[in-house]
């Protein structure tokens, strides 16, 4: 049985989207890149609208301190690649479209090759390295981007590389400096705010596609959702910064973001390295509610939200290894305690789980 017709019935008889504006849909492509807080309410609207072809990026696993906000996923999603188990759930809302899984990192090697497939790039990472690296991608590859952010009880919009419009370089000329920007894990974000701000950017992507409405392409729209408060600001498209990015076309693969942001690279060893390294400072940054304790380590329990503040209570004098569940949030957690002066510090590729994994006979371990 044909469901296509009932399916997208309450947005064909819109006389603005009609059959011709569903077909437009159905032979769109879009990329979404972080399948989190911002990229779940995209993917979902998306979806459900009949945008014909959906990539997902995303190499994270599903952890249960992204339920109070990532709204595809549920108990049964725990410990699954993001892409995959959005895949999953998108393809029960909607088996008519196709969509495409990426879990591995995106980087400079693999980014303008994967941006020219998709017509629309779409940005729900939290982090700067990867926003300028999609930002100059989307450049290269002359893709429209639209942009989402969210701090706290905040969260911004717009639409950049539209039309020749401007980008996020010609907002952001330079990233800010490292660490001093908070990330939802360390701050903590009200868990509806991502679902308003992706959903506004899943309204960009379908006024794109169906050429309808005033396109946020100039404009960055904020909006405070304890005070109900939104603002519009101009952003004039500087080519300056623009022909710096076209200019590295010839060596973008080389680029290191990263290094672009300030970011230290971050020593990783692997769980059965990790037990055997003697007189050092385990550091496990999870919280309380996802222990058990892996007592066989002898870890001391510092959740990374905390761990700047308690960095004086760690020794400089030994190593220092960090862990979390899966590896995500230690990686974090190395770039924090970099910035209070540690040297010799590092953490466990696979956090608690490559530790079970690899190890499953350790005491403390069994019931991870």
């Amino acid at each position: 049985m044909n469901l296509l017709p009932s399916r997208y019935h309450r947005q064909i008889i819109l006389p603005e989207i009609g059959s011709s504006g569903q077909e437009k849909l159905s032979a769109s492509k879009v990329l979404v890149i972080g399948a989190g807080g911002l990229g779940c309410p995209v993917l979902q609207y998306l979806a459900a609208a009949g945008t014909g072809t959906i990539g997902i990026v995303d190499f994270d696993v599903v952890d249960t301190s992204n339920l109070h906000r990532q709204i595809l996923y549920g108990t049964s999603s725990l410990g699954k690649n993001k892409a995959l188990a959005a895949k999953e759930r998108l393809t029960d809302l909607n088996p008519e479209i196709t969509i495409t899984t990426y879990t591995e990192k995106l980087t400079a090697k693999n980014a303008v090759s994967t941006f020219s497939e998709y017509d629309i790039i779409v940005d729900g990472t939290d982090n700067f390295s990867t926003r300028y690296l999609i930002n100059d991608a989307c450049i290269i590859t002359n893709k429209p981007l639209v942009y989402g952010a969210i701090y706290k009880f905040e969260g911004q919009v717009s639409v950049f590389n539209y039309q020749n419009g401007p980008t996020y370089r010609c907002l952001f000329p330079e990233p800010p400096k490292a660490g001093s920007v908070p990330s939802c894990s360390e701050i903590g974000v009200l868990g509806v705010l991502p679902g308003i701000i992706g959903s506004m950017q899943a309204n960009e992507v379908l006024k794109i596609v169906l050429d309808l409405g005033n396109v946020l392409s100039g404009k960055l729209f904020t909006y405070d959702c304890l005070t109900n408060r939104s603002s519009s600001f101009g952003i004039h498209r500087v080519e300056t910064e623009v022909s710096k990015v076209l200019d590295t076309a010839n060596h973008f693969e080389t680029i290191d973001y990263d290094l672009f942001c300030g970011i230290q690279k971050v020593n990783e060893i692997t769980a059965k390295e990790a037990f055997f390294i003697k007189n050092a400072w385990f550091i496990d940054v999870r919280e309380p509610h996802e222990q058990p304790k892996i007592e066989s380590l002898h870890p001391i329990y510092i959740p990374l939200g905390e761990l700047k503040e308690k960095a004086n209570t760690i020794t400089k004098e030994k190593e220092i290894i960090l862990f979390c569940q899966s590896g995500i949030r230690s990686k974090k957690a190395v770039e924090i305690l970099f910035q209070e002066g540690f040297k010799n510090v590092s953490h466990i590729k696979g956090g608690a789980v490559a530790l079970y994994n690899n190890i499953p006979n350790l005491t403390g371990l069994k019931n991870l």
